[in-house]
């Protein structure tokens, strides 16, 4: 049986709190996880993100099962594949989930940072900047917490991803952290979850159509999310979502 927790505390320093939760419950199981943080934060102060890419549907599954209620965050970047916003439906649908909130970019910023929406191809630093990171920004800003699909399996710079970690004054929490390739498949076999239709044409992680191809056979999942660059994660999981949140104009 889970500890029975007090809710957070507004005053609670982030950073000790996540280490804290980390080292007491870091281990469970994802869905004890789930309940475990649904009970911990108070009612409105958490909420869940997700791309609705190539494996969301456990994680949404999951947490439909326990609180179909909770927020569920989607970033409509403009520049998705059509059949990842088909795939978002049709899970909302799956799942009786009840308050999908979409955010998208500020129609001001876009006029002046991409006003003939090619910026990916000159900067996709600040492309991800002003269709993801600000935009995301704003949506966790209401909340104490929010989950998310992260796994350490997914690339290099995810092998060392906490369950809880602090990001400014808030938590994200990453209950699938320790999940494996072989965890998901078995999960969405037996629960028959439907799958994103780009998964069957090679795209194992799913982000904006014109910086997102293919996997090629024994590269990690994320190979396939902006090719030939440096360049490994959007933003919205580093520092830049922390110094957005922290920003005069949110």
């Amino acid at each position: 049986m889970l500890a029975k927790l007090r809710p957070l505390d507004a005053e609670v320093d982030a950073e000790a709190e996540a280490a804290g939760l980390e080292e007491r419950f870091g281990h469970l199981d994802a869905r004890d996880l789930i309940a475990l943080s649904i009970g911990r934060f108070r009612p409105g102060s958490l909420a869940a993100v997700s791309s609705f890419g190539a494996d969301s549907a456990v994680l949404l599954h999951m947490l439909a099962r326990i609180d179909p209620t909770l927020p569920v965050l989607f970033l409509e970047t403009g520049k998705h594949f059509n059949e990842t916003l088909q795939y978002r439906d049709a899970l909302v649908a799956d799942f009786g989930l009840r308050d999908l909130r979409i955010v998208a970019p500020r129609p001001e910023l876009l006029a002046v940072r991409d006003p003939d929406g090619t910026l990916h191809q000159r900067d996709t630093e600040a492309c991800c900047d002003v269709r993801k990171v600000e935009p995301m920004a704003r949506a966790v800003a209401p909340f104490d917490a929010w989950f998310t699909g992260r796994k350490r399996h997914q690339a290099a710079t995810r092998a060392g991803l906490p369950v809880f970690e602090a990001v400014g004054e808030r938590i994200r929490i990453n209950p699938m952290a320790k999940w494996t390739t072989a965890d998901l498949a078995a999960y969405m076999r037996e629960h028959r979850l439907r799958e994103n239709p780009l998964v069957a044409y090679g795209y194992l992680s799913i982000g904006c159509f014109p910086c997102t191809q293919p996997v090629k056979a024994g590269d990690d999942p994320r190979a396939g999310r902006w090719a030939g660059q440096a360049k490994t994660e959007c933003g919205i999981h580093l520092s830049g979502l922390d110094d957005s949140l922290t920003a005069s104009s949110l």
